[in-house]
């Protein structure tokens, strides 16, 4: 029987050091039906010299500018044809087996568009990884979290996840997705830039009908802030203005009004507690993210999904508070929860 194609494409910008650490695992991948491409976001280094040198066989697509995460894979995927995708990071160590089984569940399950494996730390190998952990879940008020990491706490994997589970998202860090699917979904969303695109093109997946999964018997280790560090600044406004964006864009008029509101005041008293801490940087990129959300409402809600669903009507809704839960209730993993 003939495997289906599969195209593993890493959206890059500079880091050449990060291709030369990571790119020589995924070459070794054992997939039969497989090509290796490079997205490289118009790179100032030696990123392309060096992969046209030491990796010949790895295909190169080159953009003409820095186009971010989402805009980097939506120009590239126009060149690419394959049966499904694999958006890899650059920062991520592959064992040799790990398409396998993701692509055999894929095929044998064709409602599920999208799936990711079991994300651990690559400088902590038996811990999960912040970026998607064993799956992604979301709570009642919008807040992003997975199976083996609450918020900054990182669960060591004792193999409590290796469930196949139907999930809210699956990371982008390394997401499998049918091409079909992708497109049929009009891509990423490129007013995120970057953080929390995969998310939402997740939540479109699901409105159109589609599930989404996690595969723990395949696994990848992750470094994490390759582009961007978890505590940066930057990286702070865009996951709380793209959050904001995510909800308007695809719940109903009447959960927003109470939503939005809530979710205001919440996002307040985080501005309020990085003010205590005195990461004063943090704190005004929390305000700068609603500057960029509320100036800019019309434009957001011109973007909103035509089919737009209750949260309680999507696959992987936890029906209670994460934030309640992490801060009020002490819990600190995910098996602890209510």
């Amino acid at each position: 029987m003939n495997k289906p194609k599969v195209a593993v494409v890493i959206v890059h910008w500079n880091r050449q050091s990060l291709l030369s650490q990571f790119l020589p695992s995924v070459t070794q991948s054992t997939y039969e039906n497989l090509n290796i491409y490079i997205a490289d976001n118009g790179s100032t280094d030696e990123s392309v010299a060096y992969v046209k040198e030491h990796f010949p066989t790895v295909r190169i697509v080159e953009l003409a500018d820095n186009y971010g995460y989402a805009g980097g894979y939506n120009r590239a995927l126009k060149f690419i044809e394959a049966d499904y995708y694999v958006l890899l990071n650059n920062d991520i160590e592959v064992p040799s087996g790990w398409i396998e089984p993701v692509i055999d569940y894929l095929e044998k399950n064709e409602t599920v568009a999208a799936a990711q494996p079991k994300m651990l730390d690559y400088l902590h190998k038996n811990k999960f990884e912040y970026a998607g952990a064993s799956g992604g879940m979301m709570d009642f008020l919008g807040y992003a979290f997975c199976r083996g990491r609450l918020f900054d706490e990182l669960e060591e994997d004792n193999g409590q996840y290796d469930s196949i589970q139907q999930v809210f998202w699956a990371t982008g860090a390394c997401l499998f997705i049918r091409s079909s699917a992708f497109h049929k979904a009009g891509g990423f969303d490129e007013h995120f830039f970057a953080h929390m695109e995969e998310i939402d093109l997740c939540w479109r997946l699901q409105l159109l009908g589609y599930q989404l999964a996690v595969i723990p018997q395949s696994h990848v280790f992750h470094l994490g802030g390759g582009t961007l560090s978890k505590m940066n600044a930057h990286k702070t406004f865009l996951n709380f203005r793209n959050n904001l964006i995510m909800l308007t864009k695809n719940l109903p008029i009447s959960t927003l009004l109470w939503l939005i509101p809530l979710r205001s005041f919440l996002d307040l008293l985080s501005s309020i507690h990085f003010l205590f801490k005195g990461q004063f940087q943090y704190s005004a990129a929390i305000h700068k993210a609603h500057a960029g959300y509320f100036f800019k409402l019309k434009k957001w809600t011109g973007l909103r999904s035509k089919n737009t669903k209750p949260m309680n009507e999507l696959t992987g809704l936890y029906h209670q508070s994460i934030v309640w839960q992490y801060f009020a209730k002490k819990k600190r993993s995910f098996d602890s929860l209510d």
